[in-house]
């Protein structure tokens, strides 16, 4: 998994940008997180040149809007692939337990029988525990539970080929119940709500999120060579690698990545 795509990289509240989703490229398959918060991730694949035939492995962090709904999308066209042929292989879909039964309910409520029906044979729906570890695309890779104060949620660590450590930490700050997943890892994937000189104009803390100041002394205090920041506002989205970048890098000393959607960031570093 040696290359990142960046899906979406803003907030639920964002309208100049998609919602923060992502892919890790190993070879020609793709094993994605999240899928944003409607049909706009069919868009963004297309410009990317991603084929949905190249992703059977989603994992759906949690249950909130802008994180679950472009799912029901995903499963509408890969269905489609299915039907037409066009489509080989199972869709694996992944989530913590309670999770399964709320993607199964979107789907039946949402979907025309012949896609809904799918669920269970083609398309599945695979409850993951915390600490448990799932080989995808042959890489072994450990989902738990980051202690969310809203919905319950789910990161994953895992080994990149280079030997490197890459850890999704999902919407909300570091835990320090995580911390054998992410201290000292080689890439830490962190939301960062707003600048902290906009904090009180965004009030990040108020709705449990960080401030870009906050990730990278979070990133500089662990070790983390590689920050990527995403899962923010898009008030100021043309100057925002920069302005993010110059408050960031007061803080962390590492490689500090502000993506904007459509990126890809290659993991070999």
């Amino acid at each position: 998994m040696e290359q990142l795509y960046i899906f979406g990289t803003g907030n639920a509240a964002v309208t100049n940008c998609y919602n923060t989703c992502f892919a890790l490229k190993k070879g020609d398959e793709y094993f994605m997180t999240d899928a944003g918060g409607g049909n706009g991730i069919l868009h963004i694949l297309n410009e990317m040149n991603v084929d949905l035939s190249r992703i059977h492995h989603l994992f759906v962090s949690h249950e909130h809007t802008d994180h679950i709904l472009g799912v029901i999308w995903m499963v509408r066209m890969i269905g489609a692939g299915m039907k037409a042929g066009k489509y080989e292989g199972a869709f694996q879909i992944y989530c913590h337990e309670r999770l399964v039964p709320v993607i199964d309910t979107l789907c039946r409520l949402t979907l025309q029988g012949k896609f809904y029906e799918l669920i269970g044979k083609r398309i599945l729906l695979n409850s993951v525990s915390d600490g448990e570890t799932r080989n995808i695309l042959g890489t072994d890779v450990t989902f738990f539970d980051i202690h969310s104060t809203k919905a319950e949620q789910y990161g994953f660590a895992l080994t990149l080929e280079n030997g490197k450590r890459l850890t999704f930490c999902g919407d909300e700050p570091y835990n320090k119940a995580c911390s054998m997943y992410v201290e000292n890892c080689s890439w830490l994937l962190h939301e960062a709500f707003c600048l902290y000189e906009d904090r009180e104009l965004f009030k990040p803390y108020e709705k449990h999120h960080s401030t870009v100041k906050d990730a990278c002394l979070l990133a500089e205090e662990i070790k983390v060579e590689n920050l990527v920041l995403w899962h923010t506002e898009d008030s100021d989205l043309s100057h925002r690698k920069e302005r993010y970048r110059k408050e960031g890098t007061t803080f962390y000393h590492g490689n500090l990545f502000v993506p904007d959607d459509g990126e890809i960031i290659s993991l070999a570093l």
